[in-house]
């Protein structure tokens, strides 16, 4: 079976390269949608037509925690609103505040794993 094509996105910080990494390493294909940075409403469907969108929820303090980012509160708003119809349309939202990295991939595995009927490597 051919692995399932997976979409990630979510604001700066939220844990994108992480969890792409970690399910790269089981063998899954999941792919960074920069809709945080698109006035295109849609351009995560446009982008990549992905099987499977999963939504990574951050607050914003844990942004600049995590990231060390120089934004304002304004802008972390601005890439939430740039993100509203991924986020309506995503078959996942993982929130990231208080769990760990290896948490959010085996999250996002339980859900791959009950989707398509067969166990990914955990």
């Amino acid at each position: 079976m051919k692995s399932p094509v997976i979409g990630i996105v979510g604001v700066c910080g939220a844990g994108k390269s992480t969890l792409i990494a970690g399910l790269k390493t089981r063998g899954i294909f999941a792919r960074h949608i920069a809709q945080e940075h698109s006035y295109v409403k849609d351009m995560w469907q446009r982008l990549t037509h992905p099987d499977v969108l999963i939504f990574l929820e951050v607050s914003y303090p844990n942004t600049i925690h995590r990231r060390r980012l120089d934004w304002t509160e304004a802008e972390y708003a601005e890439q939430l609103f740039r993100l509203r119809h991924a986020r309506q349309y995503a078959d996942l939202v993982i929130q990231t505040d208080g769990i760990t990295p290896e948490e959010v991939i085996e999250e996002a595995l339980r859900f791959l794993n009950e989707r398509f009927g067969y166990e990914f490597y955990s």
